[in-house]
């Protein structure tokens, strides 16, 4: 299982006047723990379109159990725990100081082919090698 955390301080201006996070900068927080797991297996952005596919986020669900606050620090931690059709993740939100779940969320990305401008139904196989697997 491919897995990796990223630590973030909350600043200032990710909040609002009661110094809660807003509720869309989950979804940058999400994606720069993103971004750190497909670096792991060197197939971050800019590789996948020198592979010729782009992977869109089609769905995303995030589940708000505790707000974050102002200068908080939290862990998020990604799991890929589908890759064979799409890249699901799952993400946990955990107070870095005390370990307490504040937040649940996932993700799911597609493939489409760049030059066709056609979603995959199937993971492309440059997904298996970046991972280490075979899809035969």
């Amino acid at each position: 299982m491919l897995e990796t955390e990223v630590i973030i301080d909350v600043p200032f201006h990710d909040v609002d006047m009661m110094g809660v996070v807003w509720h869309g900068h989950y979804v940058r927080y999400m994606e720069i723990a993103r971004c750190a797991l497909l670096d792991k297996i060197d197939y971050n952005y800019d590789q996948m379109k020198l592979s010729g596919y782009v992977w869109p986020v089609i769905d995303m669900r995030i589940r708000y159990a505790h707000p974050l606050h102002f200068q908080q620090k939290i862990i998020v931690k990604v799991v890929l725990a589908e890759w064979e059709n799409r890249l699901k993740m799952t993400y946990l939100f955990e107070d870095a100081d005390t370990g307490k779940r504040l937040t649940k969320a996932y993700s799911v990305q597609v493939a489409v082919d760049i030059e066709k401008s056609e979603m995959l139904f199937a993971s492309p196989g440059i997904i298996y090698q970046k991972l280490g697997l075979s899809n035969e």
